[in-house]
């Protein structure tokens, strides 16, 4: 087009951010074409081949190839087409990414073997069908054989789901549910509470409910646990339960790995962090031995 400025190579270059050596080289692939030359044989390019340049180098800093790219400006490829197919290779991406790093924090976190750290990647890596094989694993150990009626329930309230965009912070709480719930030492803990609970069947509520709304009270009021008011709330349990069973309670809830897969479970699920038992546990635990 007659008084049209034609740029050179440099000038398209610092225009556009890109190297002399990129404008050549799109020159050459036929990305963009010379509107001319002068008398020594130089390229020249018009505004059409800067409008060019300017798309090319934002498809490929979003990682676009250049065949697709080709494709685009030569409008064989509808652009709105071509950002939704990247857009979702982008998003696979990013998980693995999100998953990498839950791996590699943990790794950091608890200075684990190499060893652990495969375990720890195999974790991250399961598929939706693999994580649900896992855990259901996980509660047929904890609950199989039991006859409690509301065991099916608690089952489910149990049980993570990762959702299909998870958060860096969903991905690390699942690899470390996953390593915790492959525990032998935790398995067993959840099957005792699992046994102390299906020996309440008779009873309207479980034990960890009653001694939570018992103490709750004392706790807020500042009662000490070596009071006489702590010692008749632990006469109200002792009249109930034998010693070894409330033994055996504070045990297995005052361990904290119980609390701490409720705590990576509500992240997982995006559920409001759960209230801490340890608070009435350790009160109940020093009324309890006070009360000798």
């Amino acid at each position: 087009m007659d008084g049209e400025h034609l740029y050179s190579i440099g000038e398209l270059a610092r225009r556009t951010g890109l190297t002399v050596k990129a404008v050549r080289f799109y020159s050459d692939r036929g990305i963009v074409t010379p509107s001319g030359r002068t008398a020594a044989g130089h390229r020249r390019y018009g505004t059409g081949a800067l409008a060019r340049l300017d798309l090319v180098r934002t498809l490929r800093e979003l990682g676009i190839d250049l065949a697709t790219i080709r494709r685009v400006i030569d409008s064989d490829a509808a652009l709105a087409d071509v950002a939704t197919a990247h857009a979702q290779a982008l998003e696979v991406h990013i998980r693995v990414l999100r998953l990498r790093q839950a791996v590699l924090t943990a790794v950091a976190g608890r200075r684990s073997t190499p060893e652990e750290m495969t375990a720890l990647h195999k974790l991250a890596q399961l598929t939706e069908d693999e994580r649900r094989r896992l855990i259901d694993d996980f509660l047929t150990t904890t609950f199989g054989g039991l006859e409690h009626p509301g065991f099916p329930g608690i089952a489910r309230s149990l049980t993570p789901e990762l959702p299909a965009r998870p958060g860096p912070g969903q991905v690390e709480a699942w690899v470390e549910l996953a390593e915790l719930s492959q525990d032998p030492g935790f398995r067993g803990l959840m099957r005792r509470i699992a046994e102390q609970h299906d020996r309440t069947t008779g009873l309207r509520r479980d034990l960890t409910a009653d001694i939570r709304d018992a103490v709750a009270p004392a706790l807020d009021s500042g009662v000490a646990p070596d009071s006489p008011e702590a010692a008749r709330i632990v006469t109200a349990f002792t009249s109930r339960h034998s010693t070894d069973q409330l033994q055996a309670w504070r045990d297995t809830v005052g361990d904290a790995r119980r609390e701490r897969y409720f705590e990576l479970l509500a992240v997982i699920n995006g559920w409001a962090a759960p209230e801490s038992l340890a608070p009435a546990a350790q009160w109940f635990s020093r009324a309890l031995q006070a009360a000798g």
